[in-house]
């Protein structure tokens, strides 16, 4: 797995502690999964070669145990005035049901609690989807803030308990002709959907199937939730349909290849989100207010988000390496990998204002300063390469 570049900050391994395992752990040793400590979950990192679960993805379809995600459902009258100010991005933009929006979830600070997807059901009910190690900080800000506020909802967690669900993730070119082949109504609800959009399929083998267009590769696909008791029957019968199990470690270099930011990789609280490529996801314009809008406003951006190509041979680009613009300013690596597709060593990188795509730049590795080339994520979406 090139040496788990990114992962191995998040692979916490603790000869006394208690792994958590998703629905799905039984599924994954069963097909001979290398199994990992992942910020305390049992997980895949990868099933035999990561390099083949890779290019599965991206030229045909894999599918990911995403169960450690949490879905948090909040219900009330008054949902939308709640994440109106609570979350950066703005909720108003999302008026038909099933419409999905992508946001963070800031601190006082303007600084990032969570990256997570937020989903309009009805106005009394929008479902969140956070991430795994950030799941009981998120639900209690959140409660808090319903505490504050006086807003009156009910917050549910999703991942324990007798109502819980699990996710996977199908992606791929091929994904959703899978889907549709294994999980009957499908097509019918989801034939015409765009993405970031999510439908409700009832009456499956599998109970009701939430079938989300979202996805983390660069692909498309969908992450389709289900009880927690009907998930590993689901992933069978994908696995049985030719889907690929894909783990970990494929997961993190599709990411990467995707200029997708990574929570406590890319960005975390200590990371002001404009400095993190994620501006887009900010709504500073509206006169609509939100928890960090202040600070971010009083802090501006003061570094730019970008893709790094190494042009030179002699090491792998990690996170926490120095780069060294023309000009003697510096920066840092965020994520780096070697990319499966594009056959190149790839980094997410923080580097000074005024640095120019295309330009070039000399990132620090062990002894040696190397020369890598500044340019426009994505490097990889759909299956082409878009940076070279």
């Amino acid at each position: 797995m090139y040496g788990l570049p990114c992962l191995i900050p998040l692979l916490l391994i603790g000869p006394n502690m208690t792994l958590k395992s998703t629905p799905l752990n039984n599924a994954h040793r069963a097909l001979g999964a290398r199994m990992v400590d992942f910020g305390g979950w049992d997980m895949p990192v990868n099933y035999g070669s990561q390099i083949e679960e890779h290019h599965a993805v991206r030229t045909d379809v894999g599918m990911f145990d995403v169960a450690h995600m949490c879905v948090v459902d909040i219900k009330g009258a008054n949902v939308r005035g709640f994440l109106r100010g609570l979350l950066a991005n703005n909720v108003d933009k999302l008026q038909v049901s099933g419409k999905a929006l992508y946001s963070c979830m800031l601190n006082p600070e303007g600084t990032v609690i969570d990256d997570l997807i937020v989903y309009f059901i009805n106005e009394e009910w929008f479902r969140l989807v956070v991430n795994a190690g950030t799941a009981t900080k998120d639900v209690a800000w959140m409660q808090a803030h319903n505490d504050k506020t006086g807003a009156g909802l009910t917050i549910t967690q999703r991942r324990d308990g007798d109502n819980a669900m699990a996710l996977i993730a199908v992606q791929g070119p091929n994904a959703r002709a899978k889907v549709w082949e294994v999980i009957p109504g499908s097509q019918a609800a989801t034939g015409d959907m765009k993405p970031f959009n999510v439908a409700f399929v009832h009456d499956t083998p599998f109970g009701e199937a939430m079938v989300a267009r979202t996805g983390y590769t660069g692909e498309d696909g969908f992450e389709i939730g289900v009880a927690a008791d009907k998930a590993e029957a689901l992933w069978n019968a994908l696995h049985a349909a030719g889907v690929k199990p894909a783990g970990l470690g494929a997961r993190d270099t599709l990411r990467l290849e995707a200029g997708m930011n990574l929570y406590g990789q890319d960005m975390d609280e200590s990371v002001n989100p404009l400095d993190a490529g994620l501006a887009w996801t900010i709504d500073l314009v509206s006169e609509r207010d939100f928890v960090g809008k202040a600070a971010l406003l009083a802090k501006g951006q003061n570094a730019q988000f970008v893709g790094l190509i190494l042009r030179e041979k002699g090491g792998v680009l990690r996170a926490h390496q120095k780069i060294i613009a023309a000009n003697g300013d510096t920066g840092e690596i965020t994520s780096g990998t070697f990319s499966p597709t594009m056959q190149q060593a790839i980094a997410l990188a923080r580097v000074p204002m005024g640095v120019n795509v295309g330009d070039t730049v000399h990132v620090e590795i062990r002894d040696k300063k190397l020369a890598a080339t500044v340019v426009k994520l994505p490097f990889v979406r759909n299956g082409k390469i878009l940076a070279a």
